[in-house]
């Protein structure tokens, strides 16, 4: 899953695509790297963040989803927590919505996502995103955030989201101390909830650069590469990341491996 940020302020990319021409090319640039989804942003998630309107996210996203639809088939993912938002990128192509609240910051989520049965990527946050990294505290870590995915998946099915349109994610950095993020990929592979897909989200993230004191954000490409092959070995089978082409090297190796007789 390629990142495509059409937003000002990210924590990587802000301010790299805002216009669409450019957000175009680096979209078919993602797909020929051997990208298998877009995942497209209108509005920063990272710590600290302010929200924008409804009308400036429709207005940075939707015109790129269409212009995206029109010269490729590739699937496309809304990474929203507006319904609206969701709703319209679903019209405009999208296939999937990625919402870092769980499908809990807006009340009417659930039932867009419900009405168009499209893929579903639940992620976990403790807090949300302008105090989230304030005092992130778990008592078990590992097992609450398992426990929310379950309750989650719950309360979807009721929703009436399908099972199999869900994914969860376990929100590495998204109110979570260093601790709480290095456990959480450690045993990524007790995460599973009801034998559906994880998502993992660790692409340039500052538990990188903190990990290895070196805080360069062009320093931490290929310790996300080192991340997404563990992932990969610990059950993940969505890779969310910034720089594509060696991540999916870093991926066909392991498949490699995996097939050895």
């Amino acid at each position: 899953m390629g990142i495509l940020n059409v937003t000002p302020d990210s924590f990587s990319d802000g301010g790299c695509f805002v216009d669409i021409e450019s957000a175009l090319a680096h979209a078919l640039q993602m797909e020929a790297e051997g990208a298998a989804i877009l995942d497209i942003g209108g509005e920063s998630t990272r710590p600290g963040a302010e929200s924008v309107t409804l009308k400036e996210e429709l207005e940075r996203t939707i015109p790129l989803i269409e212009a995206i639809r029109e010269r490729s088939d590739i699937t496309i993912s809304i990474d929203t927590s507006k319904a609206a938002v969701a709703e319209a990128a679903l019209n405009a192509g999208a296939a999937i919505v990625n919402d870092v609240t769980g499908l809990e910051g807006d009340p009417e989520m659930p039932s867009v996502c419900a009405k168009y049965g499209c893929g579903v990527v639940v992620m976990h946050m403790q807090g949300r995103p302008r105090m989230m990294q304030n005092s992130p505290q778990y008592t078990d870590v590992l097992r609450e955030v398992l426990q929310y995915f379950q309750s989650r998946y719950d309360a979807l099915l009721k929703a009436g989201v399908m099972p199999e349109a869900l994914c969860f994610d376990p929100g590495i950095g998204f109110g979570k101390t260093d601790t709480h993020n290095l456990t959480l990929l450690k045993y990524l592979d007790q995460l599973r909830c009801h034998d559906r897909p994880l998502m993992l989200g660790v692409s340039r993230k500052s538990v990188i650069g903190r990990s290895l004191n070196n805080e360069a954000m062009s320093l931490r490409d290929w310790p996300t590469v080192a991340l997404t092959a563990l992932g990969a070995l610990r059950g993940a089978e969505i890779h969310r990341v910034h720089q594509i082409q060696s991540n999916v090297e870093a991926l066909k190796m392991i498949q490699a491996i995996k097939d050895a007789k």
